[in-house]
């Protein structure tokens, strides 16, 4: 009851967060997203699993670490993920655009499973704080790539 509790908790906020995304971005003040919006929420992604491992490494009660260190990844992962949505359509190619999109998503759940069992297999080796400490390595590497996507030089017309 309580995990499931959680788990529907979890998937309310993050819909409500990633509603509230084009507000943080600021895609409604007419603000177009693009690859170094990609890369700074991705750098700010990274500090989470690093403040989480510090936070464990430094002796603090682990549930309350997990748990708030969760919910600030949930929120900025949301943000993130709602960037990504957004560029991926942006930029995708008017004649293949099903094709582009695909793409993206394949790639994606491929990032997640590789993701998965390298976590398992780090964690059965090393414990908790590798886990993060590969976590953030992974989000650093992609802001790195986020430094490639194209930058828009344009801005949206504020709509009232």
């Amino acid at each position: 009851m309580q995990v499931g509790a959680l788990l529907a908790i979890w998937v309310i906020a993050y819909g409500f967060v990633q509603s509230v995304a084009p507000l943080i971005t600021g895609i409604q003040r007419g603000k177009i997203p693009d690859g170094r919006t990609a890369m700074v929420w991705a750098i700010l992604l990274a500090f989470s699993p690093i403040t989480i491992a510090w936070f464990l490494y430094q002796g603090w009660q682990p549930d309350t670490v997990l748990i708030v260190g969760l919910i600030g990844f949930g929120v900025i992962f949301a943000i993130n993920s709602a960037v990504h949505s957004y560029l991926i359509v942006a930029y995708a190619r008017e004649e293949g655009v099903s094709l582009d999109i695909g793409f993206y998503y394949m790639a994606n759940a491929l990032g997640r499973l590789v993701g998965t069992l390298l976590s398992g297999w780090v964690y059965q080796l090393s414990g908790l704080i590798a886990c993060l400490i590969v976590s953030a390595a992974f989000i650093i590497t992609t802001s790195i790539i986020s430094i490639a996507l194209p930058k828009q030089q344009s801005v949206l017309p504020i709509q009232n």
